[in-house]
């Protein structure tokens, strides 16, 4: 029985998340306070239903020991759970409840927009840790959407890694898990003839293949992922975002990113996200 649970702060995505699930099949289920999860994953293993989606309204009840308890429970009686933490960067929040003009949850006459997505991250921080977390502040919804039935189509068992490229003149990744800064490598951009193509070009390839501290640069972050990665697994990381960020977040990033899933490809379940190029 598959279960998956969705996190989150408000405005992240975490309706499109669990809309995505139900056109895949999953009996979707919004706003659960997670001291409910028991009895309503109770009813419907009665009623066989086997792929269950449900956005947990953790604003009620965001403690954590409560929400891992519900866990653990879940899976204690044969559920397969996996939860999905969604963030996004404030300045992005602000922007969508300003364009949906929407009222935050937590907003008062005493507490400003901006100050409310703070207050509700504060409150939400505990339970971050208890899944895998994604950054949707640069994702369309269809995007999202993507992402999310890719997400679903993994081994849940299994150790999944994301090699995510971006560029740091856009911000860090809210995801990620590990971060490599490769601006100090030779950049395509001021190359005329390669400043329009990406790390998937092969004429960028050729370009940096030729320049020896990218090879060094590659193995030094490979043969660091690939020692750390069973600590990982034993810490019972399923998944794991490795942010690999140059300046602008289209060349050297993209080629090192999608070398690196080539590379690790044959042992674990692997994906690649080029935030700055789609």
């Amino acid at each position: 029985m598959d279960l998956v649970l969705i996190g989150g702060v408000s405005g992240s995505g975490k309706s499109v998340a669990l809309a995505a699930l139900e056109d895949s099949g999953y009996y979707a289920v919004s706003n659960l306070p997670s001291t409910q999860l028991g009895g309503l994953l109770e009813h419907l293993k009665r009623a066989q239903q086997e792929r269950v989606a449900i956005a947990l309204d953790v604003k009620t009840d965001p403690a954590l020991a409560a929400l891992q308890a519900a866990i653990e429970a879940a899976r204690a009686d044969g559920w397969s759970v996996r939860f999905v933490y969604l963030d996004a960067k404030t300045e992005t929040l602000v922007k969508r409840f300003s364009e949906t003009r929407r009222r935050h949850p937590f907003s008062s006459d005493d507490r400003t927009l901006r100050e409310a997505i703070e207050f509700e991250r504060a409150r939400l921080a505990d339970i971050r840790s208890l899944g895998y977390s994604f950054d949707t502040s640069d994702l369309p919804a269809a995007a999202l959407r993507r992402w999310v039935k890719d997400f679903i189509s993994v081994d849940p068992s299994r150790m999944t890694l994301l090699f995510q490229s971006f560029g740091y003149k856009h911000g860090v990744p809210l995801d990620a898990d590990l971060v490599f800064d490769v601006r100090c490598l030779p950049n395509p951009h001021y190359e005329p003839a390669l400043a329009p193509l990406t790390g998937k070009d092969a004429a960028v390839i050729a370009y940096l293949e030729s320049h020896p501290e990218v090879e060094r640069m590659y193995t030094d972050i490979y043969h660091f992922v690939a020692s750390w990665l069973p600590d990982y697994a034993r810490d019972n990381r399923n998944y794991l975002t490795v942010g690999i960020g140059c300046t602008g977040g289209r060349h050297r990033s993209v080629y090192l990113a999608e070398r690196l899933a080539q590379a690790f490809g044959g042992r674990y379940q692997v994906h690649t996200r080029h935030r700055e190029i789609g």
